[in-house]
């Protein structure tokens, strides 16, 4: 048992079983032991890898996405420019890469802002991406709201703590964390008058089922959907997840890219859900914008153009290097992959046109 896991423990004996959300969170954010807090997750030595990762058609075609919200917003002469969650930098790298060659004006517009708790993760991209000046914030209400905001968050939202709720005949009760013998078990907590969840999560749930509510989630889509239709831009969110609200166990924990055991190593293993983009999407209606999607990776970057990407690139490209831009493609658009387990939703004011990727 790890240092993390002998906290948790002694904070379980002394005030009773936690919610699953505080547990996620714990494990997550500790400021001494947690997960995001000390560590750089991302990449091969890492334990899992992102669509960044995989191939620099992927940031690329997200930038020029960004750079066209951007010109049918009118070319704000000043705005923010936010990734939520930035891994390596990879994305944000790419992004402005292709923009800087591609869209004159807008690197001189952009005043860049990262979301990251991870101290590891700060260093790596305040490195990748020094030369753009960027700012860090904990916290996305931390980002200044004073111009218009463009947003991309990849694999975020899916790593923000859910509260669990299970089902015992017609009640629900909050699903806690409580000690066992080898380490920590699920149990049934208090019942729950109204249980935070969509009507369509609970329609059909048999005994026994267990439903989740990313309530952090929903917060922060709200406030960029309030955010978009107060000051104007446009967001990105891109993550595995449902595209139908529904009632399900999703909690995941991953070590050296394999699943894992969610109690296997507090603070030591990714813990994350699927994200319910209906449901996010609907948090930044409430705020007052526009919400597009879901849509599948897939059929996303196929519509932004990324075949005409990776056909260029093909172009001067050794074998090998062909090779795997080939591999690339099929692990990010190929339904047995991230193709469509992946989805896509956008968030813009109202009065704009349809994004890319969302036609019809």
């Amino acid at each position: 048992m790890n240092e993390l896991a002998r906290r948790i423990r002694a904070r379980i004996d002394t005030a009773g079983a936690m919610p699953v959300d505080a547990f996620i969170e714990t494990c997550l954010g500790d400021p001494d032991h947690g997960y995001y807090r000390t560590r750089a997750p991302v990449g091969g030595a890492g334990d899992f890898t992102t669509a960044p990762e995989i191939s620099q058609a992927f940031g690329e075609l997200v930038g020029v996405w960004l750079g066209d919200r951007w010109l049918a917003s009118g070319a704000p002469a000043a705005m923010r420019l936010v990734e939520l969650g930035p891994g390596l930098g990879t994305l944000m790298e790419d992004a402005l890469r292709a923009l800087a060659k591609t869209l004159p004006g807008f690197l001189e517009a952009a005043r860049l802002h990262l979301v990251e708790i991870s101290r590891p993760m700060r260093k790596m991209q305040g490195e990748r991406l020094g030369r753009h000046a960027p700012v860090f914030h904990d916290r996305f209400d931390d980002v200044p709201d004073d111009a218009p905001l463009f947003l991309v968050a990849n694999e975020f939202f899916d790593a923000l703590a859910v509260r669990q709720f299970v089902r015992r005949g017609p009640v629900w009760h909050e699903r806690m964390v409580t000690v066992a013998d080898d380490g920590f078990a699920f149990a049934d907590g208090p019942p729950v008058a109204v249980p935070p969840l969509a009507p369509a999560q609970l329609a059909d749930s048999p005994d026994g089922a267990v439903a989740e509510s990313c309530e952090r989630a929903l917060e922060i889509a709200g406030a960029i959907g309030a955010r978009l239709a107060r000051r104007g831009g446009a967001a990105c969110v891109i993550d595995y997840g449902t595209a139908r609200s529904g009632w399900g166990d999703t909690l995941q924990a991953v070590r050296a890219h394999r699943k894992v055991a969610v109690f296997e190593a507090p603070g030591e293993c990714d813990l994350t859900t699927h994200v319910d983009f209906p449901r996010l999407a609907d948090a930044a209606r409430r705020g007052g914008a526009a919400a597009f999607g879901p849509v599948t990776q897939a059929d996303f970057l196929r519509r932004i153009g990324i075949h005409a990407r990776f056909a260029t690139l093909a172009k001067v490209a050794a074998p090998e290097a062909r090779r795997r831009l080939e591999a690339a493609s099929r692990r990010l658009l190929d339904p047995a992959e991230m193709g469509t387990l992946f989805k896509v939703v956008a968030f813009q004011p109202a009065d704009l046109p349809p994004p890319p990727g969302f036609e019809g």
